[in-house]
């Protein structure tokens, strides 16, 4: 195992012990609106303090993105992305899916991945050219081609309501189709499901860098493809993503692309 995702699954994991600790006393924590919908309670900042510490620990030349703390030595050549907890609202209120989200970027290539589901216990990993894999399982996208009879992943534009009629004409198109669409509130565990193929294919509109940026390379290394709208990889600025296997990528790619002049990116 390459060394940085050894020191980023060890941090996963202690951030992870913390928010379990916490999960049966919500009702104690001190909750901050960020935004309309948006929330972070002392965990997130106590789990990402954690994980920063356990990382410039041990690389303290490295750079940080996270989600509470924002940058810190963004020149760096190095930079980890962090969501300490990814679905914050499901963990305020007691719905067991949320997750620890850790990504090594160098330059503009993701290079190590860690997403960790504390509830289940699900540790997904990734190290470019090495393959995914799911509590040290080989990993693979789902084979599903089609549309028709596909189960996908989805998020809602909360933080965005100018994107609410864009992203409804997208799930109008698509829905009707599938076997299901599911919005489960925490995007870093639905890429990690399109990685071990849980889901065929998953699509959100404004989404941020720690939300997606472990989820790509598992998606990548599990063999499926990840773009923008537009067929792009420039999510990094535009924050929407299509992710599949290709055939199912290229069909879901057909559906918005339509709708792409609509979308205002955040």
């Amino acid at each position: 195992m390459h060394p940085m995702l050894n020191i980023a699954i060890r941090a996963a994991r202690q951030a992870g012990d913390i928010i379990i600790r916490s999960a049966d006393s919500v009702d104690t924590l001190k909750i901050t609106i960020k935004s309309p919908n948006d929330y972070a309670t002392e965990i997130d900042q106590r789990a990402e303090e954690e994980i920063i510490n356990t990382l410039l620990t041990a690389y303290p030349d490295h750079g940080v993105l996270a989600e509470e703390s924002g940058s810190l030595n963004e020149d760096a050549e190095y930079i980890w992305i962090i969501d300490p907890l990814d679905g914050t609202t499901n963990f305020i209120h007691g719905f067991p899916h949320y997750a620890v989200s850790i990504a090594l970027k160098k330059g503009d290539v993701i290079e190590q991945a860690v997403i960790y589901d504390p509830v289940r216990q699900d540790l997904f990993t990734a190290t470019r050219g090495k393959g995914a894999m799911l509590n040290n399982r080989r990993i693979r996208v789902a084979r599903q081609r089609k549309i028709e009879g596909a189960f996908l992943g989805t998020g809602f534009p909360f933080k965005n309501n100018k994107n609410i009629e864009p992203y409804l004409d997208i799930f109008r198109d698509i829905f009707s189709s599938t076997s299901g669409v599911r919005r489960a509130g925490a995007a870093s565990l639905d890429l990690a499901y399109v990685a071990a193929g849980k889901l065929d294919g998953f699509f959100e509109i404004g989404l941020k860098p720690w939300d997606f940026a472990a989820g790509i390379l598992l998606i990548q290394e599990a063999g499926g493809v990840v773009t923008d709208f537009s067929n792009n990889h420039d999510y990094f600025k535009t924050g929407n993503i299509i992710c599949a296997n290709p055939k199912m990528h290229a069909a879901l790619l057909n559906k918005v692309e339509p709708h792409v002049d609509k979308v205002i990116n955040s």
